[in-house]
């Protein structure tokens, strides 16, 4: 799906090439996705766009769903929420956090799945750049310490009450992601490993391996629902958290990189965007860079405008990069030599995308 600077919404359909404009929204400065629905950051809130497309996973194989995409509307709150999303958009919640007012907000899926955007809760946490990640039919929760900064995390019901003794220290907590293990979030001193089973909450502290010396990780990625991640190790490399091993991982390169993602399948690669525009892909093993693409990027790079609009997402097969300015999706088949499979013209300017139904 495809979002312009404007906020016309488009969708693309990879098997068939067929395209559908679906209306406008507002203009975003954000996008996110749990692989459904779209979440379009606006000043005002968040508008909601439901592609009609997305996929259950069943460890052992999907299946694969579809209805009609539809705009269906706006959650209100002050200034670009955080949006934290799961690996289920029919059940559990999603997540948002709105840093100028410090509400948490957690939305009902299934209620979304029909047609109908419904609040579990919306709590007041202190002004700060917080968190509302869902877990548990609940959500996890940043409260603010004496500096306005993110200290605590709590893990809240879906009614938004506070679980006695589930909180956690996780200072400057920034970033968060949910694997096929639990969930992430970033803390100045590691990562936060959260998992729920049989009515509790369970907290692990993955620190960073001794010696190292770069930045925390505050953007994860990876293929939805695989246990490693990836994210930036400041200018240094890539830091990869294997969160079912429970171990980290940091890989130096040549090339400061924009964007990072771990494809966590049997080549163990990893995914990047570096800032000349070109796609390289590492081996998660020895680390070492195994094939890169030319510069893509040259326009929309030279915009700065438009930095922070541009996404890489990994899949089973692919990686999708949008190019704004170029006007187009490049589709990069990343285990065959950083092949450069297709080039995707989007019903709508590919400001914004996501990659749905997977």
């Amino acid at each position: 799906m495809s979002i312009d600077a404007a906020g016309a919404v488009g969708m693309l359909d990879l098997l068939d090439d067929t395209t559908t404009e679906l209306g406008t929204i507002s203009a975003p400065s954000a996008v996110a996705t749990d692989g459904r629905y779209l979440f379009s950051t606006t000043p005002q809130g968040v508008d909601i766009v439901d592609s009609g497309v997305w996929t259950w996973d069943h460890v052992d194989h999907f299946h694969y769903y579809r209805a009609d995409p539809k705009l269906l509307g706006k959650v209100t709150g002050e200034g670009a929420a955080t949006v934290s999303t799961s690996n289920t958009s029919t059940i559990g919640g999603t997540g948002l956090f709105f840093p100028l007012t410090g509400e948490a907000v957690l939305l009902d899926n299934e209620a979304l799945s029909q047609g109908e955007i419904r609040e579990l809760f919306r709590i007041e946490t202190g002004q700060h750049s917080g968190l509302a990640v869902p877990l548990g039919g609940g959500a996890l929760v940043t409260h603010a310490g004496d500096r306005g900064q993110a200290t605590e995390v709590r893990f809240h019901r879906a009614d938004g009450t506070p679980v006695d003794g589930s909180s956690v220290e996780c200072p400057d907590a920034q970033g968060t992601i949910t694997t096929r293990v639990g969930v992430v979030i970033g803390c100045a001193t590691g990562a936060l490993l959260a998992t729920a089973g049989d009515g509790e909450v369970t907290f692990e502290h993955l620190p960073y391996p001794e010696g190292t010396h770069t930045q925390p990780a505050v953007e994860f990625d990876n293929r939805k629902g695989r246990p490693s991640v990836a994210a930036r190790a400041g200018d240094d490399g890539i830091w990869l958290l294997d969160t079912r091993a429970r171990t980290w991982q940091l890989i130096p390169t040549t090339e400061p990189l924009l964007r990072v993602s771990a494809a966590d399948d049997a080549g163990e690669h990893i995914v990047a965007l570096d800032r000349s525009g070109r796609v390289r892909v590492y081996d998660g093993s020895s680390g070492d860079e195994v094939a890169a693409t030319e510069p893509l990027l040259a326009r929309s790079l030279a915009d700065p405008a438009l930095l922070d609009s541009i996404e890489l997402t990994v899949d089973r097969q692919r990686a999708y990069l949008n190019a704004p300015a170029e006007g187009v999706v490049y589709e990069i088949a990343y285990a065959d030599n950083a092949r450069l499979a297709r080039m995707l013209e989007t019903p709508t300017t590919p400001t914004f995308f996501a990659e749905t139904g997977r």
